[in-house]
């Protein structure tokens, strides 16, 4: 069985992504999807069930407040900034995937001797209070 990477290792990788993170660049999330259409004029040369219809038009699809919503881009710059920004936020969310699951691996590597040093001493933490007066009733059921 491969051993498993030591404390100061998985650190060192956090470290890395962390610094990995902070050159992601703009990014924004959606699908981007190139679509061609048919605009339904009968003289159209797309109304030729060869033709594969106008465009590429580029969609770009989200979610907002449980939406889909949609830009749309012809090609040219403002589509390879899209497809960029894209591309940035599939690499974010990679990263962020690699950093939580070496966090989870550090959390579980991390001895608990040395959190217990980082907690306050043990007092009346936990320890149920209750009023000063009873809970007897004061007439007896009916």
């Amino acid at each position: 069985m491969p051993s498993q990477p030591e404390l100061p290792e998985l650190e060192e990788l956090r470290t890395s992504l962390y610094a990995d993170l902070s050159q992601v660049g703009d990014f924004r999330p959606g699908s981007l999807a190139a679509v061609r259409r048919r605009c339904g004029r009968p003289n159209c040369a797309c109304s030729d069930p060869a033709h594969p219809g106008h465009g590429p038009q580029y969609n770009l699809t989200k979610t907002v407040a449980g939406k889909t919503v949609a830009a749309h881009f012809k090609p040219g710059p403002q589509l390879e900034k899209v497809q960029r920004e894209v591309a940035n936020y599939k690499h974010f969310r990679g990263l962020v995937e690699e950093i939580v699951e070496v966090n989870e691996r550090i959390c579980e590597a991390r001895p608990v001797a040395a959190l217990a040093a980082d907690q306050p001493p043990a007092g009346t933490e936990g320890k149920k209070k209750g009023s000063s007066r009873s809970s007897r009733r004061s007439s007896p059921p009916r």
